[in-house]
């Protein structure tokens, strides 16, 4: 197969994000124009405010990323774009974006899942990875273990039942009474703090599972907050979220090598926006070598919503031959393998 160029976009939550990205390894260009500071005085995305904001932003950040990379539409051979799960309204305009730009260069249009997305930033990072592999994927709304069989195939292990690892983070933020994004203030904190200061909850489920469960570690924060509230107690910030950081991190990190374990597989791969906390990426290293077990990760600006790891994605689609339609539509129920 010759060179892959391919021209990706992400507009799944806040970030207006563009990439080049040529054979699914070199970043050509790579724009994020981030809405972080707009959604901060709400304390969350608020989604029609995120839409219109994508819609200012997108034409700029394709010419910026052109520009970057040195090319124009002649130059590429795809264009590709996340087209769920997310707030559809974001969505939206991206996929509008990249089928009206596939169709005026007449390139092949890629849809690509934002998760599944998150899972080959590590692809891009790492040149090499031997497959099979198993894939702790951590963000926002999903918790996911993993087991990528080839690329394009997965076979689901572990996934969460109610709150995700990034959800139960941003809410136990929010209840401290610190800034949105609410997990790399919780890491601050964190940092600060004593992790056995306070002895919340870690919710196996039943025994073999390798599913999560935040919503009762959740619960058990709130409860301890409101209960020094009420007996007047002062809170420490720094070891409540060294406590509850810790309570999540043992759970993933117990469970992922499990699953490895009894895969036999000796490589596992972090995925997704919680795999930036320092935390997660140290202990889950630490505890797999003494397993055996290699852990692989992005750098950080890989493991927040961006484009590039939509580009490595799509360039595994483009030698299945895996195109869209351009009645491509935005999904943001989207399902990551299914």
């Amino acid at each position: 197969m010759k060179d892959t160029i391919i021209l990706a976009i992400e507009t799944s939550c806040d970030e207006t994000a563009v990439a080049i990205i040529k054979n699914g390894k070199e970043v050509l260009a790579n724009v994020v124009s981030t809405q972080i500071p707009t959604h901060q005085k709400f304390g969350g995305v608020v989604p029609e405010v995120a839409s219109r904001k994508h819609l200012e932003m997108m034409n700029i950040v394709v010419s910026e990323a052109l520009n970057k990379a040195n090319l124009n539409f002649d130059d590429l051979t795809h264009i590709a774009v996340t087209y769920g799960p997310g707030l559809v309204g974001a969505l939206l305009v991206g996929v509008s974006c990249a089928k009206a730009l596939a169709f005026a260069s007449d390139k092949p249009l890629i849809g690509v899942n934002h998760i599944e997305g998150h899972v080959y930033a590590n692809f891009l990072v790492h040149k090499e990875i031997n497959l099979p592999v198993i894939c702790l994927i951590v963000s926002g709304g999903h918790t996911n273990i993993v087991k990528i069989v080839e690329h394009g195939k997965y076979e689901f292990i572990g996934q969460t039942r109610d709150d995700a690892a990034g959800e139960a983070f941003d809410k136990v933020a929010r209840s401290l009474g610190l800034a949105y994004p609410g997990g790399p203030e919780i890491q601050k904190r964190a940092e600060l703090g004593c992790k056995d200061a306070i002895d919340f909850p870690r919710s196996w489920l039943e025994a073999g599972s390798y599913d999560f469960s935040f919503s009762g570690l959740k619960s058990a924060v709130l409860n301890y907050l409101n209960q020094c509230k009420m007996k007047d107690i002062e809170i420490n910030t720094e070891n409540v979220a060294a406590s509850f950081q810790s309570a999540v991190i043992e759970v993933l990190i117990t469970k992922t090598i499990n699953a490895a374990l009894e895969s036999e597989i000796d490589t596992i791969l972090l995925a997704g926006g919680v795999s930036a906390n320092s935390a997660l990426r140290e202990e889950m290293t630490l505890k797999a070598k003494e397993k055996g077990i290699k852990v692989l990760y992005p750098q950080i600006e890989f493991c927040t919503d961006n484009a590039a790891m939509i580009g490595a994605a799509a360039h595994y689609k483009a030698i299945r031959k895996e195109y869209a339609d351009l009645d491509l539509n935005a999904n943001p129920n989207l399902k990551f393998g299914v």
